[in-house]
């Protein structure tokens, strides 16, 4: 059983998730440059010295936000790629995470913000920890599954991943009268992509 959580740590995470809360809102529609971290404390209604005790500065916030919507986006990702033969599991995985591209906050703070406000490479680094993840484990259960050639591994699910990465861009960049067309777009390039490569 876990150990009850005193007063003090229990409003010390409540008001944590609240920060993170408003961060995202403001980031995803002022942008990174344009909130502050006074903007934050004041959409939250605590003092900018609680938003330093949870984070080290701007920047520090902005990569938990990034975190909470890539783990966000991972889960709901698993969630539905649950189809038993992996090819069909693949599919499920690239309409959801296509579909996640249209979200105006995922996109904007993901693949708009992101680079910005972290810079390239760190920003890479964040992508990796848990995009890259995720589709080395499809590569790899298409590949045992006799769906791909186990050859060139790695650059295979590099390659998928930044294809992923175009994707994720262009629906970030898309005018929100554009999204369905340029996803269905994108959808129709990956599969026929996949296919070129599938061994039966």
């Amino acid at each position: 059983m876990p150990p009850v959580k005193s007063r003090r740590e229990a409003y010390s995470e409540a008001t944590r998730a609240a920060i993170l809360d408003q961060a995202t809102t403001l980031f995803a529609e002022r942008g990174y440059a344009a909130t502050s971290l006074e903007h934050v404390a004041s959409a939250t209604g605590v003092t900018r010295g609680a938003v330093y005790h949870h984070f080290a500065d701007k920047q520090a916030l902005f990569e938990a936000v990034l975190d909470a919507q890539e783990r966000q986006a991972i889960d709901e990702i698993a969630a539905v790629a649950t189809a038993s033969d992996p090819w069909d599991a693949a599919l499920l995985a690239l309409d959801a995470f296509l579909d996640k591209c249209c979200d105006p906050a995922y996109g904007r703070l993901v693949w708009q913000e992101g680079p910005t406000a972290l810079g390239w490479k760190r920003w890479r680094e964040c992508e990796e920890k848990y995009a890259y993840g995720l589709v080395e484990g499809f590569i790899h259960a298409l590949i045992d599954a006799g769906y791909l050639e186990g050859r060139a591994v790695e650059t295979t699910v590099r390659y998928s991943f930044w294809i992923l990465g175009g994707a994720g861009l262009a629906l970030a960049d898309a005018a929100d009268e554009d999204k369905t067309r340029i996803r269905d777009e994108w959808s129709y390039l990956i599969r026929r992509t996949l296919n070129a490569l599938r061994l039966k």
